[in-house]
């Protein structure tokens, strides 16, 4: 399993983001997936997470009407797109696969994550 993600970066309170993350080595459409976040000196959070086949769909409670999870099975490529960036946004972002279509709370194999700072 490996898994890359990307789109991080340095934003102001406001702007948006898109987070994608490339995952290989597993038939992705049959695992859900999900995003985390973790700040220094805090545990990793669930983002939002999403099913195999994109049905479904949860997020944290500060993520609701901000952030849109999506996945794209052809291109076996998640996405969490993040608007109205808050600097409590701030954050390491990582994806990471579920052990089944719909596990939202699994943690499975991590990547190298994407830093997103918001600030002004």
């Amino acid at each position: 399993v490996q898994l890359v993600e990307s789109g991080g970066g340095l934003v102001q309170p406001g702007d948006s983001l898109r987070l994608s993350c490339e995952a290989s080595g597993f038939t992705f459409n049959a695992y859900g997936m999900s995003w985390y976040r973790q700040v220094p000196g805090k545990e990793r959070e669930l983002v939002a997470a999403i099913s195999g086949r994109g049905i479904y769909t949860e997020y944290a409670d500060y993520a609701k009407g901000r952030f849109t999870i999506s996945r794209d099975n052809a291109k076996t490529t998640l996405y969490l797109q993040m608007n109205g960036l808050k600097p409590e946004d701030t954050a390491m972002y990582y994806c990471t696969k579920q052990s089944r279509p719909w596990s939202p709370t699994d943690r499975g194999p991590w990547g190298q994550g994407t830093q997103v700072t918001v600030s002004s």
